[in-house]
């Protein structure tokens, strides 16, 4: 009996091993899931801009979620030399329902809006100046995700005078084609011309071909009949 016990034990002992097992591996899954489906947080396919002194500049952000998301906290901070300066906050509570937002900086203006699939959460920087130049964050949490972070950096140039872009090798290719296709209608005309004359040449021999085959024919025909006439004996 001791013997059958220790072995009913040890089964039990290897199934509840395997349930904590298959346990483990389900809370991976749904991890990895949860992870491949949260929050998204991206300044789009450009992360930095040089803008000149006094002008305007859009910093966009967006977030997006395959969860979706419930009172989306973000907020927009400014890097100055290592002290984080909040220029906005707000809170999405869901889609299609404006963020209520409040803005901590004369010269930040928030545009974003809750629309689906990307939550917009940019905003404009009036009035730039060389002060501005830096990084800045754009922060988002979404509780849906156990209030994991999400952050994207965004990099600020500011300069006196943009850079005049040097177009010499531009204008030179640029040039070369349209000689190059100049060249090719040129030989085109050139072909067409030709061919129409050849063609009129081609039609004028063959007329006076008709017209010096027609001339034979009459000729043999009129000495075929004198040589009849000649031919005739006198009665």
């Amino acid at each position: 009996m001791a013997s059958v016990d220790s072995t009913g034990s040890g089964v039990s002992g290897r199934l509840r091993s395997g349930d904590l097992l298959q346990a483990g591996l389900a809370v991976a899954l749904l991890l990895g899931i949860w992870t491949a489906g949260g929050l998204e947080v991206s300044t789009g396919k450009v992360s930095q801009i040089e803008a000149m002194n006094g002008s305007t500049v859009l910093l966009t952000c967006t977030s997006s979620s395959c969860i979706g998301i419930k009172n989306l906290y973000f907020n927009w901070q400014y890097n100055d030399n290592g002290t984080f300066r909040k220029l906005c906050e707000g809170l999405i509570p869901m889609e299609y329902v404006e963020p209520d937002v409040k803005v901590y900086h004369e010269r930040v203006e928030f545009v974003g809006n809750s629309k689906p699939p990307h939550m917009n959460i940019s905003i404009l920087l009036w009035n730039i100046t060389f002060e501005d130049e830096g990084e800045y964050i754009c922060f988002a949490r979404n509780p849906k995700e156990k209030n994991r972070n999400h952050s994207a950096v965004f990099t600020l140039i500011v300069v006196d005078q943009m850079k005049e872009v040097d177009n010499t090798l531009t204008v030179i290719i640029v040039s070369v084609l349209g000689g190059v296709i100049g060249l090719v209608i040129i030989i085109m005309v050139i072909k067409a011309l030709v061919v129409h004359f050849l063609l009129k040449d081609d039609e004028k021999n063959k007329e006076c071909l008709v017209s010096s085959s027609g001339n034979d024919n009459t000729e043999n025909g009129l000495s075929g009949a004198k040589a009849d006439n000649k031919g005739t004996p006198k009665a």
